[in-house]
């Protein structure tokens, strides 16, 4: 038996598969909020204690995660949560001597060959040569990005952590943005814009600047404590709130324009794959245009870019897929 993980800010995926089953169905899969636990280890007993688990236990000889950070030496320090964990401590605490810690975009860039048509939406068909590179990014709990480098007539996963990289604007507006956020923190990523809560600060500048105020259907849902981020996106695409709705499509414009930043960094003309919890749940927005149009225009190379295709990935599981594809291999 594998046993894989998503192992995100909010959530921690976790599934059994069948390792000696050539396709990747799982036998028992469970989600955890990662915000009510005190670390990872204590997420996998917890999982690997459920009756449904329980009796394969012993079975269980591979184990792959993808985590939301940097993996060094086996290693990770999580970035949206006061987690640490490192191989030895897991092998010593679940006693399997197999276990991989790898970045969780690392993982969703193993589980893309597993993905058919229904589980990737066209927003740029482009022109790509047989060969090349590829890249992923994908904004959730935080801004995730990888390299899918070619090699043997493939694309192989390398981690990144270019959603720490410091943001840069574009436009007027934009360098308003920065210094707004200047204020509340020494550097500024494309993480703090390019996320949910990154949403939120985009939404609470353009408030506190005077470009607009909240809907009182908004409001009132604020004070009731639903996730900001969240609310924010729900009302921008039902268009029940101007402000949200200039929020959001401020953050599609910076979306797109980071995604080409990462394409041009690594040539991606095979394919830019956008991945994570957010781009499923607007993607009538990304398809409108302006996420393209900010792709696209990169000066002299926008050639380049025309030819480069993006899709989004609709597949929730993907780093869940690509991480029992890595054990596989193990």
């Amino acid at each position: 038996m594998i046993l894989a993980g998503d192992i995100g800010g909010t959530k921690c995926n976790l599934s059994l598969f069948d390792g000696e089953q050539d396709h990747f169905d799982p036998v028992v899969e469970k989600s955890f909020p990662s915000q009510q636990y005190p670390g990872l280890e204590e997420v996998i007993l917890d999982f690997l204690s459920d009756p449904e688990v329980e009796s394969f236990r012993s079975e269980t000889k591979r184990i792959c995660l993808g985590v939301a950070g940097p993996v060094v030496g086996g290693r990770v320090k999580t970035t949206n949560l006061p987690w640490t964990a490192d191989t030895d401590r897991l092998r010593e605490k679940l006693k399997v001597e197999r276990i991989l810690l790898i970045n969780d975009l690392e993982a969703t860039g193993y589980g893309i060959e597993a993905l058919g048509g229904d589980d990737l939406a066209v927003l740029n068909a482009g022109d790509p040569p047989d060969d090349g590179n590829g890249a992923l990014i994908a904004a959730g709990t935080g801004l995730g990005e990888a390299l899918l480098i070619r090699e043997n007539g493939g694309l192989r996963p390398v981690a990144s952590e270019g959603g720490h990289s410091s943001f840069g604007p574009r436009s007027e507006l934009e360098v308003e943005l920065l210094l707004h956020l200047m204020r509340r923190w020494e550097h500024v990523s494309y993480e703090r814009v390019l996320s949910g809560p990154g949403l939120v600060n985009i939404f609470e500048f353009l408030r506190d600047s005077g470009r607009g105020e909240a809907s009182e259907w908004v409001q009132q849902r604020w004070d009731e404590g639903d996730d900001p981020g969240a609310l924010i996106s729900e009302a921008a695409m039902e268009s029940r709130c101007p402000l949200c709705a200039q929020a959001l499509d401020l953050f599609v414009s910076i979306y797109g324009a980071e995604a080409g930043n990462l394409a041009l960094t690594v040539k991606a003309v095979s394919g830019v794959y956008v991945g994570g919890g957010i781009a499923p749940k607007i993607l009538s927005k990304l398809q409108e245009g302006s996420f393209i149009e900010s792709f696209h225009s990169k000066g002299r190379l926008t050639h380049l870019m025309e030819i480069t295709p993006v899709f989004v990935i609709l597949n929730p599981k993907t780093a869940m897929l690509g991480a029992a594809r890595r054990a596989r291999g193990m």
